[in-house]
């Protein structure tokens, strides 16, 4: 296992150095530069090209490849044009951990509700109830987060103000004391993780309902019915443990793909994470401010696929790493 592990790491390295060096010569060959984001009426043309020099824009651009590839190589992002020059490793520092919560929450409802879900479908074959959360799952899964944001904010923060449509917290919150902080931080936090964990929830549940079919007709759950047991012990203890074995290593896969949803969610509620500083930091042709969002996206990728595999062996011994 430690060897695999090691293995698949070793071959990230140039995978992820392969998606940041197609990053720098992409973002370089798009029009405009980060001078222009500084140049404001009234201000001399000859300010645009001393930035440029003072950023080594006028170098050629196999020259700036090379400067840039080794500042990275010895952990050196630089610092951000759009950002009064402050490092990049703070802008990243500051922004991931507010992704990383929305990631995290979501992660936990997409589960707790698809699987709440999927367990019903599956004993439920075939009635009502089933062919209703069979329908609404497949509406859900099919819409865009984008819009269903959209819609909420206009249903629940518009029309009837129950939560708030942007920010992390009330302004002045500190004051509610420790513990009304942090309830306000949920309070913001419901509509986004809301909006993410509706899509990636119907997703699991179609999976959930799919594993405990095919669980429950096996010889063992029918032994177990036969010995008395209740129908609830004879699902949740022996049927719903076994389905949920591949459904553990949805979780290594799902984690990307809520992060860079949650990218998307942070720009429509106006939240300081990675998706905000990402959007900025594109308009403003922030070029070490970009190509630093992509090495976090790309290793939350590798790190997501190496967890779905490595899930995939514990989980189930007879697959061979």
């Amino acid at each position: 296992m430690l060897r695999y592990i090691l293995k698949r790491l070793l071959i990230a390295v140039p995978l992820i150095f392969g998606v940041l060096t197609l990053t720098f010569f992409i973002i370089r060959l798009a029009p405009g530069d980060p001078a222009a984001f500084f140049i404001q009426p009234g201000i001399s043309p000859n300010v645009a090209e001393q930035i440029r020099q003072q950023y080594g824009l006028n170098d050629p651009l196999p020259v700036q490849y090379v400067k840039w590839l080794g500042n990275v190589l010895h952990g050196d992002f630089g610092r951000s044009f759009s950002r009064a020059q402050q490092p990049v490793i703070e802008v990243i520092a500051e922004a991931l951990p507010v992704t990383m919560t929305i990631a995290v929450l979501t992660l936990i409802a997409n589960f707790a509700f698809g699987i709440i879900i999927g367990v019903i479908s599956a004993v439920r074959q075939n009635s009502f109830l089933d062919r209703f959360l069979t329908v609404t799952a497949l509406f859900f899964y099919s819409m865009p987060e984008f819009w269903l944001a959209l819609m909420m904010i206009i249903l629940f923060a518009l029309k009837w103000p129950l939560f708030p449509v942007s920010g992390l917290n009330e302004i002045g919150a500190e004051s509610y004391g420790a513990f009304g902080f942090v309830m306000d931080r949920i309070w913001h936090l419901a509509l986004p993780v809301t909006v993410l964990s509706i899509n990636g929830s119907a997703g699991i549940a179609r999976y959930v309902r799919g594993s405990m079919l095919e669980v429950i007709r096996q010889d063992y759950v029918r032994t177990a019915r036969a010995k008395g047991l209740s129908e609830r012990v004879v699902i949740l203890k022996h049927a719903l443990r076994n389905a949920l074995l591949p459904v553990v290593t949805l979780m290594g896969s799902s984690l990307p793909f809520i992060f860079s949803g949650a990218l998307f969610i942070e720009v429509i509620f106006a939240f300081p994470g990675m998706g905000r500083v990402t959007v900025e930091a594109i308009f403003a042709r922030d070029y070490p401010l970009i190509i630093a969002n992509t090495f976090v996206s790309g290793t939350m990728i590798v790190f997501g696929n190496l967890l779905a595999d490595v899930l995939y062996a514990v989980v189930d011994p007879r697959i061979k790493l």
